[in-house]
């Protein structure tokens, strides 16, 4: 293991993230010629993969919740995308619920990072 955790974790992280930035987007991601849900869901992926690389500070509980806020922000994008791009009843239903409850934790997160973490530099 490295001798900086730090470092290490981010060696990680750019590591498991290689392989999708690598990855042939030509309909199936971003690329020119996806779909208007396949491309807002692809940088949907992205923003909230670059958002959860987090400064991890040593204490499990406040590293969690840092990472688990754009974690669910991802999700209520793409329950978004659906609501906008999506025909199935059931599964826009479930985006709904999805946007309530994440949301929800969202909130619920923030304010208990307000209370328990210190401020982020």
């Amino acid at each position: 293991m490295s001798a900086h955790p730090l470092a290490f974790a981010l060696g990680l992280s750019l590591a498991l993230a290689a392989p999708l930035a690598a990855q042939d987007h030509s309909g199936h991601g971003t690329g020119a010629d996806a779909s208007p849900s396949t491309a807002a869901f692809g940088e949907a992926a992205m923003e909230m993969h670059g958002a959860m690389a987090i400064d991890y500070t040593g204490d499990a509980d406040v590293d969690f919740v840092r990472g688990m806020i754009p974690h669910h922000e991802g999700a209520v994008a793409m329950a978004r995308i659906v609501l906008e791009h999506g025909q199935d009843a059931e599964v826009r239903a479930l985006a709904e619920e999805v946007i309530a409850a994440q949301e929800k934790e969202i909130a619920w997160m923030r304010d208990w990072l307000a209370k328990n973490a210190p401020a982020e530099e």
